[in-house]
């Protein structure tokens, strides 16, 4: 990772809330799902704060290099219906090496509707892939 990156460093992201990313879309084969409200899904709430983070921080990746959620302490506290932006507010907190810690926040226009912690590992993909690559090879699914 290139120099810079500092603890207290803040940044924001913001999106539309879609259609197609509310709870009782999230997976179409959960039929289990289908009578659940039309609200901005969890999963995409940690979703959208983990693509905040990587925003923030691509800038100082080397070639070659990237970044994976490896920790979340998140709450969502108010729904959100499609139509609506959601703005996330991001800080980095924290530094060891090549892990990040990012205190998290997300606001509708309307409400906060979540805030937590996101912890990323920065990576070289050529590594992280050959790991992939051999698992799938050990369970025959090349």
């Amino acid at each position: 990772m290139k120099p810079g990156l500092a603890i207290g460093d803040r940044a924001s992201f913001a999106r539309e809330v879609r259609p197609e990313e509310v709870v009782c879309r999230l997976f179409p084969d959960a039929r289990v799902m289908d009578d659940m409200p039309e609200v901005f899904a969890s999963a995409m709430m940690i979703g959208m704060m983990e693509w905040a983070c990587v925003e923030q921080i691509a800038p100082y990746y080397e070639t070659g290099e990237g970044s994976l959620g490896i920790g979340f302490d998140l709450n969502h506290v108010s729904p959100t219906p499609p139509g609506l932006t959601v703005t996330v507010e991001t800080e980095v907190i924290g530094i060891d090496g090549r892990f990040i810690t990012f205190r998290v926040r997300g606001h509708d226009g309307q409400d906060m509707i979540g805030e937590g912690t996101h912890k990323r590992a920065v990576t070289r993909w050529e590594k992280f892939n050959a790991k992939v690559a051999a698992k799938a090879a050990k369970a025959h699914l090349e």
